[in-house]
C-alpha cells in the first residue's frame, strides 16, 4: 500500500489518525496498520501520541488543541492555558493545560504536550466550544478558568499568585455567580482581589 498517499489523503479531512479507523477503512488488521504507521513515523510523516492515536505531520496547521477532546472527551482547556488565552495571565505554560473528569495524565510527544488535571463532575461546566477546520475543542470561560486554577492549586498545595493577573478582563457578575459553586476558601481568596482590582480601575 502507498501509505504516503493514504496519509496525504487523510490529511484533507483530519489532522489526527486513528489506527483502528484506518484498519476498518482499508480492510487491514490493526497490527498491520500500527506497523505501517511506525515505519512512517521514522520518516517523519506521523507522530504517535497515545494508544491508536497519531498526528498527521502532513497537516501543516495542526495544533495540539485538536487532540484535547480526543484524548479525553470529558475535558476542556482551562487553568494556565485558558488564562493566557483570555489575556488574564501573561505566563504561557509549556503545554496545553486542561481539566478532566477522567484520569489525570500528561501526554507528551515531540510536538505535543497536554496536561490533564482531574476535576469533579459537578465542576465540569463553564466552557465554550471552538470549532476548527478539523474538528473542535472546549475551552473554559475566563472566569471559570480562574476559579479552576485557584481551586486545583489549593487542592494540590501549589502556590497561587493573584497579583500578576489582569482582573479587569474578568466579568464581575459572572465570577460572583460561578464562585458560588466552589468552596468558601476559593471565594474568600479570589473575591477580595477582584474587588480591589475593580475599585482601583
Amino acid at each position: 500500500m502507498d501509505w504516503v498517499s493514504i496519509i496525504r489523503e487523510e490529511g484533507r479531512r483530519h489532522s489526527i489518525l486513528h489506527s483502528d479507523e484506518l484498519a476498518r477503512r482499508y480492510g487491514l488488521s490493526e497490527v498491520a496498520v500500527r506497523n505501517a504507521l511506525r515505519r512512517q513515523e521514522k520518516r517523519g510523516l506521523v507522530e504517535h501520541v497515545s494508544n491508536k492515536i497519531y498526528v498527521n505531520k502532513l497537516v501543516l496547521d495542526f495544533s495540539p488543541r485538536q487532540l484535547v477532546n480526543i484524548l479525553r472527551p470529558e475535558s476542556y482547556i482551562s487553568l494556565e492555558s485558558a488564562l493566557a488565552e483570555w489575556g488574564i495571565s501573561t505566563q504561557v505554560p509549556s503545554g496545553v493545560t486542561c481539566v478532566t473528569t477522567g484520569h489525570p495524565r500528561t501526554f507528551a510527544s515531540p510536538s505535543v504536550r497536554i496536561i490533564y488535571r482531574r476535576i469533579s463532575k459537578n465542576l465540569c461546566w463553564g466552557f465554550r466550544e471552538t470549532v476548527t477546520r478539523y474538528g473542535s475543542y472546549k475551552i473554559a470561560e475566563p472566569e471559570k478558568a480562574l476559579l479552576d486554577w485557584v481551586y486545583l492549586s489549593f487542592q494540590e498545595g501549589l502556590p497561587v499568585a493573584l497579583d500578576e493577573l489582569e482582573f479587569q478582563r474578568v466579568d464581575v457578575v459572572k465570577i460572583l455567580s460561578y464562585s458560588a459553586s466552589f468552596p468558601k476558601t476559593v471565594r474568600d481568596f479570589v473575591l477580595p482581589s477582584l474587588a480591589e482590582s475593580h475599585t482601583a480601575a
